[in-house]
């Protein structure tokens, strides 16, 4: 996923961006908000999500989030120290998706990237009326529920469904085994390790694809793409 990261301290812009890239995110950074404007044009310039910083050099971070969502629908998530209910509802009425306040965990951070990314996601397929991934031979209908490979449908538990649609959905990109526990099982990693385990391998079984679900040792799972 294409992020574009609005920061103008450069120490904490490298930081961030390396923890994005090791998870699979292609960062650009802007260091201001006329830098940020620009790079989202034409219509969103392919970014998956903005990572908003409202400390900016050149303009107040509400007024270039407000401008971004004239723009462009691309999710926007403000990145701030104010953690007053008043400035959150206030990001949130000018169009921002998630706010996050300083000093924030990076699991946290990556978390809520992912989750508006995907409400995007499910949101674009639901309008285009068809609400279906399609990853070569694999075809997961979010509406339905329902897989199928080379035409023929695959039956899938609740959870093994949940499991495959999240990885779908963000093809390459690196899910930690935390952050999948939280979103599928809504639950903690505490225990629940191996019931992860289970499940992928039961996916890649029934799914008579053993490679279609790779394990990123110490960090977590990616689903990759098959040749169509």
């Amino acid at each position: 996923m294409r992020l574009l990261l609005v920061e103008d301290d450069n120490h904490v812009a490298a930081a961030l961006s390396a923890v994005l890239a090791r998870h699979g995110f292609d960062v650009t950074h802007a260091r201001s908000g006329e830098e940020a404007l620009q790079a989202l044009v034409p219509e969103g310039n392919g970014f998956g999500v903005v990572l908003l910083d409202l400390g900016l050099p050149d303009q107040d971070g509400y007024e270039v989030c407000g401008k971004i969502r004239k723009r462009t629908s691309t999710p926007v998530i403000m990145v701030t120290a104010r953690s007053d209910v008043r400035s959150r509802i206030h990001g949130l009425n000018l169009g921002a998706d998630d706010y996050v306040v300083k000093p924030y965990d990076t699991g946290e951070l990556l978390a809520r990237i992912h989750a508006v990314s995907r409400r995007t996601v499910q949101e674009d397929a639901g309008t285009g009326g068809e609400g279906v991934l399609r990853l070569g031979a694999v075809h997961i209908e979010l509406p339905t529920r329902q897989v199928s490979v080379d035409g023929s449908v695959v039956q899938l538990t609740r959870k093994e469904f949940d499991l495959l649609a999240l990885l779908a959905q963000r093809p390459g990109v690196v899910f930690r085994r935390e952050q999948i526990i939280s979103e599928v099982w809504r639950t903690s990693w505490e225990g629940t390790g191996r019931t992860l385990e289970v499940h992928v391998a039961s996916l890649r079984a029934k799914l008579r694809m053993p490679a279609l679900i790779e394990t990123v040792r110490g960090v977590g799972y990616r689903l990759v793409a098959p040749v169509a």
